[in-house]
């Protein structure tokens, strides 16, 4: 009960007037650059662009100068190699990985919100996507087969260079899937999701990795569409894992059981130290031509095989680290 000789609960003793808050400084305005959650997703995708591209330029003026006084004259990289394949990835990779640590102090963000934490890395869901991406390439393989128009012919390498041969393909296209998924899965696909939503973000981030192999010998039509494909697939895992590790592990074993373990051209680039020698024949659809079995009509079945078999396991989205 309130006492009567009480002072009223609106003023204060030997105060001028009632009791008010300070005002709250006023909203910046929304505007092209800026709305409501800060620097809209656009201008932060461009901005990492831009930190990449001049952070690439910065190593490979590095490597230029080092190369140039006679460190490296002795290392010779040429080809689809391992060496070759890992130098052009970590390429890719780490100026990457620098600008998304960079924007990720400007954002006030953990660095794991953009695909990769470091927690995570090369754990179960690592492990698991490596031997679903093995098994997927193996079944497509296989449905070719059925029809007649895939065969092993013989083992290609022998003695210890098919142990050197293993490690080093599977460290080469573990930098594949490293750099390919944070590059095109990782901090862009993120940002854009905040500004257009996550699938209109994964299907933008999907049709430009169809066409950043666009360039590839021997490369089709067909076969573009499978790398769409493929890049709405890593997009679902993405999804449903909240990080990337499950499609970098797909995407790793994808590539190594096509160009190592059967030795099949994997988007028109023929394989190298190959396993086992492989034939195709028949019509294009069923084989993939040039392009490889990414191109088969068997590719997309397959993947759509996995998706359906992935989410009867994967039911649940899982927001991405924050």
């Amino acid at each position: 009960m309130m006492n009567p000789s009480s002072p009223e609960p609106s003023t204060l003793p030997n105060s001028e007037g009632p009791l008010s808050l300070p005002p709250s400084p006023p909203a910046a305005p929304n505007n092209v650059f800026r709305g409501p959650n800060g620097i809209r997703a656009g201008w932060r995708a461009l901005i990492f662009i831009l930190l990449a591209f001049a952070i690439g330029l910065f190593l490979v003026a590095s490597l230029t100068l080092v190369k140039n006084a006679g460190k490296l004259a002795n290392i010779a990289v040429s080809g689809f190699t391992p060496l070759g394949l890992t130098i052009t990835e970590a390429a890719l990779l780490i100026p990457a990985l620098i600008a998304a640590w960079i924007m990720a102090r400007i954002e006030r963000r953990k660095f794991g919100a953009y695909g990769l934490p470091v927690r995570h890395a090369f754990g179960k869901d690592f492990w698991i996507g490596t031997f679903a991406g093995f098994a997927a390439i193996s079944v497509c393989l296989l449905e070719i087969f059925a029809f007649h128009g895939f065969r092993l012919t013989g083992i290609s390498i022998h003695g210890t260079k098919i142990l050197w041969a293993t490690l080093a393909w599977a460290a080469a296209f573990v930098f594949v899937g490293l750099s390919e998924e944070f590059c095109f899965r990782g901090y862009l696909q993120f940002t854009l999701a905040t500004g257009m939503g996550f699938w209109p973000a994964a299907g933008a981030m999907s049709l430009l990795f169809g066409l950043a192999h666009a360039s590839n010998p021997g490369e089709s039509k067909a076969g573009l569409f499978s790398v769409v494909v493929f890049g709405l697939l890593f997009c679902l895992f993405l999804r449903r894992r909240g990080n990337l590790w499950w499609a970098v592990g797909f995407h790793a074993g994808w590539d190594w059981g096509q160009t190592f373990f059967y030795g099949v051209a994997d988007s028109g680039i023929p394989p190298y130290n190959n396993l086992f020698n492989s034939s195709f024949q028949g019509p294009e659809w069923l084989t993939g031509g040039t392009v490889g079995p990414e191109a088969s009509l068997f590719a997309p079945i397959t993947l759509a095989i996995t998706a359906v078999v992935f989410t009867s396991v994967y039911k649940r989205a899982v927001s991405s680290e924050r």
